[in-house]
């Protein structure tokens, strides 16, 4: 079906301040809207007039692959899954009691008070003790288990009958349960090695604490490794990894969260753990590996990142000729895009984060909990039931219960109630630091992009004028005395990386541009010719930035001061909810994509891949270990096949969005081979914080909204 591309925004650019007001920012108009648009969020324009075309994004998730970009400039790949030779000790006594008895009778006592799954794990492990295989054994994990009193009756259970183990209490899949952890006693019989001490001997640390207490020194206390994944996110992943190695979440560390609906590798570091303990879980892994080893004296924190390495794949392209493909791709290397906020930064549920934003710098508290708590369009069932649950009874208890776990920001909110009610504030701080500073940086975005549009309408995309900002050059900065940071750094100076920035995106700008100075164009500037249209900024409102010296610092106010929001004045004293407490950052208007290649493939097998991954490379090197046909787990391939539905990362609380994703075509796995199709591969390199959608925007001059792609199937 052909589909007919947007117009340029010259001639469908709706100003920003129109004469009929846009609906204020109540509780009901929140939560009656649907999907978020990119004119709700102001994305209107393009820089090319070229035509666009018809192009399908992310029909199989390993269309779109992403490597992280390093701090160094290094783009990272998945080149080797073996561990190094091991240079670091740990030093463990052996347990060697397990191998002197039978179990057999205690294994069926054990068996008659747990449920049957419990009792094989527990016998699997003993019979890998027995083996002689102990350092490889892994932790497990009993059923989850509602009951004290039976937990408690379970754990006196293994200290009388299996000393060589030790078991502990982790959060089970929901907010009341709690399942036992089991792990090989490293202290042998005698219980008192360093995993078996007392919390209060542990600092109130749980069990696994983050890693080996008995570390050479001159080793690196972290292990690096390049993380791969297919159809994962970040976290997701970690957890799995986690998980199997038996350590907290909180001793990992990452640069940059990548999405799901992708083929991603980035860097990860890990507290005090063993090459080799992470290598031996590949044969386990299904659609994660991990490979490139190596000791570090420093972990992996936010924001430690230049950028990423897209490799997308648009299929099912269709154009008026071939010519029209390539001059839109030339056009893209040459000119770039404007450098938008995407969907992603605003959320993909039915409440927009930028509206919480909103009403967040009002200092309206309780309006604010309303939003993230009352019912609202487009959830699951059994959400929706839960949120109408507590509107309706005020449960707190109860309502916890039902909400899943992802929902992190409601339960957050009401855990907090519960022990302070009617403090909304409170329950608003409750919320993780990075989530609930996410939804005013949402509203600094969208005032950003609306300033965009208007900059590139009013103006155009191929001068400097007068009054634009642009960052100072050569010896101009002793002119300048405003010093601000030029990306996301929140008001304590601290990098800031938004949960909803994912796949497509990098959450800080380029480390050598942190202190560049911004000034105004002055008629001497543009006589002079040293600024170019790629200099030019717009800022994040904030304490510390200046705005342009021109009527494009209008929109900023005017588009404020609609939602009863001064960006010169705090109604409150919550100094984390208020833009005049923040620095504010800078944003280059217009970003062209680094080392970009295209190239124009033919392909008649919608279920085949057409680009190899980092995996898929290293099973051409070595297929003999590896699964099958060298590719991973046939569970994870079969699942790109079933997986091609419309592939929507709901973001139930608006907040933690993994991003708007493009859905798929619907699944063409059981279809027969189709007529040759065309398709655009495009390979590119982009700065932190900038989106690889609003790049593919520009190109197809359609939306990335998850609405208009639907229309695509």
């Amino acid at each position: 079906m052909w589909l007919k591309p947007v117009p340029s925004c010259f001639s469908m650019l709706k100003p920003y301040c129109s004469a009929t007001p846009p609906p204020p920012t109540t509780l009901k108009f929140i939560t009656a809207m649907k999907t978020t648009e990119e004119p709700d969020i102001g994305i209107f324009c393009y820089i090319s007039q070229l035509p666009g075309y018809r192009g399908i994004l992310k029909q199989r998730y390993s269309d779109f692959m992403v490597n992280e970009v390093d701090a160094e400039g290094n783009v990272v790949h998945l080149t080797n899954l073996d561990a190094p030779a091991e240079t670091v000790k740990e030093i463990e006594t052996k347990t060697h009691d397990a191998t002197s008895k039978d179990y057999t009778t205690e294994i069926e006592s054990f068996r008659s008070l747990v449920d049957p799954d419990d009792a094989e794990q527990l016998e699997a492990i003993i019979n890998q003790i027995n083996s002689g295989s102990e350092d490889s054994i892994l932790p497990i994990v009993l059923s989850p288990d509602h009951d004290k009193s039976h937990r408690t009756a379970v754990h006196n259970f293994f200290k009388e009958n299996f000393k060589f183990l030790v078991t502990d209490t982790v959060d089970g899949p929901d907010a009341s349960s709690k399942c036992i952890r089991v792990r090989i006693n490293s202290g042998g019989q005698n219980s008192r090695g360093r995993n078996s001490r007392k919390r209060k001997e542990r600092g109130d640390k749980p069990f696994d604490s983050r890693g080996s207490d008995d570390w050479s020194e001159n080793v690196g206390k972290f292990l690096r490794f390049h993380l791969y994944k297919e159809n994962k996110d970040t976290q997701e992943a970690l957890g799995i990894i986690g998980k199997m190695l038996g350590v907290q979440p909180r001793s990992f560390g990452f640069a940059g969260t990548k999405d799901k609906r992708a083929v991603t590798t980035q860097r990860v570091t890990v507290f005090k753990q063993l090459a080799s303990r992470l290598a031996a879980l590949n044969d386990r892994l299904i659609g994660i590996k991990v490979g490139d080893f190596c000791y570090v004296k420093e972990g992996l924190v936010l924001g430690q990142l230049m950028g990423n390495r897209f490799t997308i794949t648009l299929r099912g392209v269709v154009a008026d000729s071939e010519d029209t493909i390539k001059a839109s791709a030339i056009a893209l290397g040459k000119q770039g895009f404007i450098n938008y906020f995407g969907l992603q930064r605003f959320g993909s549920g039915s409440v927009p984060t930028h509206l919480i934003g909103a009403t967040l710098l009002r200092g309206e508290w309780k309006s604010t909990v309303s939003l993230f708590l009352d019912p609202r369009e487009g959830e699951k069932n059994a959400i929706t039931e839960a949120r109408e649950y507590y509107k309706e009874t005020n449960d707190i208890e109860g309502t916890l219960r039902q909400l899943p776990r992802h929902l992190v920001s409601e339960k957050a909110i009401l855990q907090c109630l519960k022990k302070c009610p009617g403090n909304y504030l409170q329950a608003l701080k409750a919320i993780p630091r990075t989530l609930r500073m996410m939804y005013v940086h949402s509203y600094q975005s969208y005032l950003w992009n609306h300033a965009a549009s208007m900059r590139v309408q009013k103006y155009g995309t191929d001068r400097v004028v007068l009054g634009d900002l642009v960052y100072c050059k050569g010896n101009e900065t002793e002119k300048v005395s405003e010093v601000v940071s030029s990306e996301c750094l929140d008001e304590n100076g601290n990098d800031t990386l938004d949960p909803i920035d994912l796949d497509d995106i990098s959450g800080t700008n380029l480390p050598e541009e942190r202190l560049n100075l911004v000034k105004a164009v002055t008629a001497e500037d543009i006589l002079s010719g040293n600024y170019t249209i790629d200099d030019v900024v717009l800022p994040m409102p904030g304490s510390r930035v200046i705005l342009p010296e021109n009527d494009i610092a209008d929109v900023f106010h005017d588009l404020a001061k609609k939602d009863a929001i001064s960006l010169t004045e705090s109604v409150h004293n919550v100094k984390e909810f208020s833009i005049t407490s923040m620095t504010g950052s800078y944003r280059r208007v217009f970003q062209k994509p680094m080392d970009f290649e295209w190239e124009i493939l033919k392909y008649i097998d919608a279920n085949k891949p057409l680009v190899d991954t980092d995996f898929d490379r290293i099973a051409k090197t070595e297929p003999s270990s590896l699964n099958g046909d060298g590719r991973l787990d046939d569970k994870t391939k079969q699942s790109e096949c079933l997986d091609n539905d419309i592939g929507l990362q709901t973001d139930d609380n608006g907040a933690k969005a993994k991003g708007e994703e493009l859905p798929q075509a619907e699944s063409l796995c059981d279809t027969n081979p189709q007529e040759t199709q065309t398709a655009l591969k495009l390979s590119f390199t982009l700065p932190a914080s900038c989106y690889a959608t609003m790049a593919i925007r520009e190109l197809l001059k359609t939306s990335t909204s998850v609405a208009f792609h639907k229309t695509l199937n």
